[in-house]
């Protein structure tokens, strides 16, 4: 079957040129799934699971992103000029730009131009990466740098420590789950059902026995890390992209497959206002969901008195007595929180209703938009729709969405570029 992505044939004299972005790409990728501490995650642990990001003020970790999104801002310039603008869809740009905006009624704009400034940079980054070097050889290069990373996991459980959490957390429980090179357990998970989603969903099918293997070391690493939401995420998130490939053929299966999907939807609405009463106790047990409704419930109160604007992007963690909860909260315990656990009602709390319909526009009306124009044929976007459903689901337990280089929302963002390129280059078929 011919491969619609496939990389067109470069000249001699671009080979040299073409190495650049790859580079660049792969240095990026590193930053964002490796990082710059590596098994040293932060020291102070945070309430209910969490932990502390490190500092986005960091300049050792602002000055090798700017480097990399240099490099590939040049690459992309030497190949379509001004056109390369045109690797970031318009919502997204739009979000963006709303993001920044909030600099100006947030009680400290340095944080949000800081922070927001990071947003703009991984997006863009990664937009002209995969546009620059095509979606078909930057996901084999992620799944790759994936496979690697997953190695060195299982390669630090007997070696190093810092491998798992440690006696001494806030929170019992994670005491021996294990984190490989990352911060916490469920970055570690979340990372796992990512690695596996990549190599189940490949164009060798059953033969595929090398991607079958990692994908099932990923799962066995998820397991040890006891991440309950990435784990669950997953086998949902694989159904979906079976169902994709399958019922997405013709008109009949895609009108079918939807019908499916929303009446199901509508008997989990009908299931969740029948108990609704049960769900509103559960919310208000600050033990229920590991300490996750106290945040759930101190937002929803916030996003009551502040339902447009928000505190401004990037506020919500690490500011300590400027958190917007704090005067939500009994405690103090806000102040060490690292996230707000949901990334919907973090985004109503830090970008408001504005930047919510903004969001919900650029992360998932357009990419739906995506899934229904294009033809699949092949194992590719399948993969891209399993993706796109485990980020989708994700964000309900923890926080993804505009996460500067979180790995997650820096999945999203890798469909939502691979979706926008590949429309562009069908388009230009067509033509």
């Amino acid at each position: 079957m011919a491969n619609e992505y496939a990389l067109a044939y470069a000249p001699p004299r671009e080979i040299d040129r073409s190495l650049l972005p790859v580079l660049a790409f792969i240095g990026l990728l590193l930053l964002i799934f490796v990082g710059l501490d590596a098994f040293s995650p932060p020291p102070l642990v945070a309430q209910f699971g969490g932990v502390r990001e490190a500092s986005r003020s960091d300049a050792l970790r602002q000055v090798a992103y700017l480097s990399v999104a240099a490099m590939i801002g040049i690459a992309a310039l030497q190949r379509f000029g001004i056109g390369m603008l045109r690797a970031v869809p318009v919502s997204m740009g739009l979000l963006l730009a709303w993001c920044l905006s909030s600099a100006l009624w947030a009680p400290e704009s340095s944080i949000v131009l800081r922070r927001a400034g990071l947003e703009v940079i991984v997006v863009v980054s990664l937009m002209l990466s995969v546009e620059t070097i095509g979606p078909m050889r930057a996901f084999t290069i992620w799944r790759w740098i994936l496979a690697a990373v997953l190695l060195v996991n299982f390669l630090s459980i007997p070696l190093i420590p810092a491998a798992r959490h440690a006696a001494g957390e806030i929170d019992p429980a994670l005491v021996g789950n294990w984190r490989g090179l990352y911060g916490h357990k469920n970055v570690a998970g979340a990372v796992c059902a990512i690695t596996a989603m990549l190599f189940l969903f490949t164009r060798n099918g059953a033969r595929n026995w090398m991607g079958i293997a990692i994908a099932l070391a990923a799962c066995l690493f998820l397991a040890m890390t006891h991440s309950k939401s990435s784990a669950g995420f997953l086998v949902v998130a694989l159904g979906c992209g079976l169902l994709y490939h399958h019922g997405w053929r013709d008109g009949l299966s895609r009108a079918v497959l939807v019908t499916g999907a929303a009446l199901l939807v509508v008997v989990l609405a009908v299931f969740v206002l029948l108990d609704a009463d049960a769900l509103a106790r559960k919310l208000e047990d600050p033990s229920e969901f590991t300490g996750r409704s106290a945040i759930w419930a101190a937002e929803l109160h916030y996003i009551a008195d502040h339902p447009l604007l928000g505190s401004g992007f990037g506020t919500f963690t690490d500011t300590k007595s400027q958190s917007p909860l704090h005067n939500y909260v009994s405690g103090s315990w806000v102040d060490a929180v690292s996230h707000g656990h949901n990334g919907y009602l973090q985004v109503l709390v830090t970008i408001g209703g504005i930047g919510f319909a903004l969001t919900v526009l650029a992360a998932m009306v357009a990419p739906m938009r995506r899934f229904w124009a294009l033809d699949h044929g092949d194992a590719f976007k399948p993969m891209l729709m399993a993706l796109f459903v485990f980020s989708i689901l994700h964000n309900f337990m923890e926080s993804d969405f505009l996460e500067g280089d979180g790995v997650t929302w820096v999945s999203l963002l890798l469909v939502i570029a691979a979706l926008n390129a590949a429309a562009r280059r069908h388009s230009l078929t067509s033509r």
